[in-house]
């Protein structure tokens, strides 16, 4: 008969930890998803009110990941050297005033350079969490912690694809088109969370003053261990781990990711509006949150199983099969409501796998390396989004097919989960103290 196993000291305080941080952490992110991918929702009011061609939306939808991937390495070695409070807080209050005044974008140009300057102005938000995160949370229970995190992308369309559309339905309210008012609302919730960020994180176990000393002691000791383990194998400083080829392949892999990801984000919206026969609106966003629910639901489940078993690659690559048949097949199918159900099956397979994929660099690197080269994955890989919407209208317009971007975009989440079970599974037979093991528990 199996029994429970005790809690611990540890056990206490990772759940403390969680309890404390992640809510608030995954406020952040829900903020900077809705900030990112809003213009989704824009769009086409965008287009009317501006005259901005389909080729120049693309541009600028996609402009946002360079100024994002060359600022991200800088910014992460910032928030290593002066904290993640401060900086966090630097990091929302510029994105949110940026991303308010995208409701003054009237030409290609301003439109152009305020994604540029949304995305210098986010950068390393992403990665800064994920560092942040690997700095409170033993390896063991770190998935499960990115998972919740990871909360942010679906919980974003669930409540903010209402939201948008809600907004966009005030247009005209006090001479402000809709659009308008999207980005000035969205943009100022940002600003205000960051100002809030500055006075509730703290930037490390040893200066939280809500956990008892026993549990920053038991924290602080599982994560040295965890540094050790990460130290004696991986990189031991920023050069090498922005040449190293573990880092390079994980950047290969997550820029697919990526693309799958926003090839579908920054058009879901409208894809739902096609479906539906109706404009972007309230009733357009409550569908299209519909994807996000199920997302939501496997990214709950799937990394603490993943966590349990240690099978995260063996996870990682059937939700990136799923992620890219859903896309592929949502292009095809003849029916909203297989189009509807595809679409679930692609959100909630790159959505849960992200989690899974972030262990991988979190155990193999630590320190200055691993602000450098988390970042580095996440800045390379953030081009997928600069890539994905001008591929998939390249795509559809070379063979006259809406579906040919699809297709093409489900093909980069099938090749992300080859890579995944090919070429680092023989990283893993060469090292295998370089990514997950399976954990086994007492019982």
């Amino acid at each position: 008969m199996n029994r429970t196993r005790p809690t611990t000291t540890l056990d206490a305080a990772v759940s403390q930890v969680m309890r404390r941080l992640l809510p608030f952490l995954l406020l952040m992110y829900v903020l900077a998803f809705l900030d990112r991918a809003n213009i989704g929702f824009a769009q086409k009011a965008l287009q009317h009110d501006t005259g901005i061609s389909n080729a120049a939306f693309a541009f600028g939808a996609g402009v946002f990941f360079v100024g994002y991937a060359l600022f991200e390495v800088p910014s992460n070695l910032l928030l290593h050297r002066v904290g993640a409070r401060l900086w966090m807080c630097r990091i929302m209050v510029t994105w949110g005033l940026v991303s308010a005044a995208m409701s003054l974008a009237h030409t290609a140009t301003s439109f152009y350079a305020l994604r540029f300057l949304l995305g210098v102005a986010e950068a390393g938000f992403f990665p800064g969490v994920i560092y942040y995160l690997a700095r409170w949370f033993p390896q063991s229970a770190r998935a499960r912690a990115v998972g919740v995190f990871y909360f942010g992308a679906p919980l974003a369309f669930m409540f903010g694809s209402p939201l948008s559309g809600l907004l966009l339905d005030l247009h005209g309210a006090f001479d402000l088109a809709g659009w308008q008012w999207l980005f000035l609302i969205e943009g100022g919730l940002a600003s205000v969370v960051g100002v809030w960020a500055f006075f509730y994180l703290d930037d490390r176990p040893e200066d939280a003053r809500w956990l008892a000393p026993e549990a920053r002691q038991a924290l602080s000791a599982a994560l040295d261990d965890d540094a050790r383990a990460a130290a004696a194998h991986g990189p031991h400083n920023l050069l090498a781990a922005l040449v190293d080829g573990h880092v390079l392949l994980l950047s290969a892999i997550y820029l697919l990711i990526q693309m799958s990801v926003y090839g579908v984000i920054f058009y879901l919206p409208q894809q739902v509006a096609v479906l539906m026969g109706e404009s972007v609106g309230l009733r357009v966003g409550l569908v299209a949150a519909v994807p996000w629910i199920c997302a939501l639901a496997l990214t709950w489940y799937v990394p603490r199983r993943a966590d349990l078993t240690g099978t995260h690659r063996r996870w990682a690559v059937v939700l990136l099969v799923l992620a890219g048949c859903g896309i592929g097949v949502s292009g095809l199918a003849h029916s909203p409501l297989s189009a509807l159900l595809a679409l679930c099956c692609a959100a909630s397979g790159f959505i849960a796998a992200q989690p899974l994929f972030w262990t991988f660099p979190t155990r193999y690197l630590t320190g200055a390396a691993a602000a450098g080269g988390i970042a580095l994955i996440n800045s390379l890989g953030s081009l997928g989004g600069f890539i994905a919407p001008t591929l998939r209208t390249s795509a559809e317009h070379a063979f006259q097919s809406t579906s040919a971007g699809l297709l093409l975009l489900g093909a980069a989440s099938l090749l992300a989960a080859l890579l995944i079970g090919t070429l680092m599974r023989r990283d893993v037979s060469r090292d295998t103290s370089a990514f997950p093991q399976p954990i086994h528990r007492a019982r």
